[in-house]
């Protein structure tokens, strides 16, 4: 029997999606949570940590129930303006997205908060206002924990069947990762499709490894 590798694009597809999420939010959240305390921060750093301590499959519960067609959320939207998003390929970027966004945000803060305080001083005396500093100088130094960040972030997404499970419905040809594949392969008892499967996954964690190891982050 021939392995289907309708997945691998889809997979990939996804992941790409999620990381201009990462490369956006992630970064953003990052710079703010390297900021000295302020109110609120701990509150916003518990939210961001939350998907690596909170079981998957309960969280990807509570974001349907936010986000389906009648989730608390979209409740409030007229009958035809509720998003019909559950079940479809959106919901896998947002399922690799939120469980990717930890290890996005916490190289990239520790990034961010390594940049040497009188770097940004001389900036400024040099004239910069808060933007040119982070663009000129707080950016380009942070730029192998951002690398970092996107590519666990990466990883993540590439192995979450929980989140994707509950958003993505697990539909054959329509919302079937690479990781769910497996998962379904081996309640089929077709063994050598999931060997294969699992094989390409681990050919793909292999060189997120390599390119960690190459940014010095392990």
């Amino acid at each position: 029997m021939t392995c289907n590798l309708t997945p691998l694009p889809l997979t990939l597809g996804v992941i790409g999606w999620s990381l201009l999420g990462h490369a956006a939010l992630g970064v953003a959240l990052g710079w703010v949570l390297a900021r000295p305390r302020f109110r609120g921060q701990a509150l916003l750093d518990a939210l961001v940590t939350l998907p690596l301590v909170f079981p998957p499959i309960v969280l990807g519960y509570a974001l349907l129930m936010l986000l389906g067609r009648q989730g608390w959320l979209t409740s409030w939207l007229p009958q035809a303006l509720r998003p019909d998003i559950v079940f479809t390929q959106s919901e896998l970027v947002l399922a690799a997205f939120v469980a990717g966004l930890p290890l996005m945000v916490k190289p990239v803060q520790a990034a961010f908060a390594g940049v040497p305080p009188r770097l940004r001083e001389a900036a400024a005396t040099l004239g910069h206002g808060r933007a040119s500093v982070f663009w000129r100088v707080e950016l380009p130094l942070a730029r192998r924990g951002i690398a970092a960040g996107l590519i666990l972030a990466a990883g993540r997404g590439l192995g979450e069947v929980g989140l994707s499970l509950m958003l993505g419905g697990n539909i054959a040809g329509r919302t079937e990762t690479l990781s769910l594949a497996v998962y379904n392969q081996v309640m089929d008892s077709q063994f050598a499709c999931a060997n294969t499967l699992s094989l390409l996954l681990a050919g793909l964690a292999a060189v997120a490894f390599f390119l960690l190891k190459r940014l010095g982050a392990l």
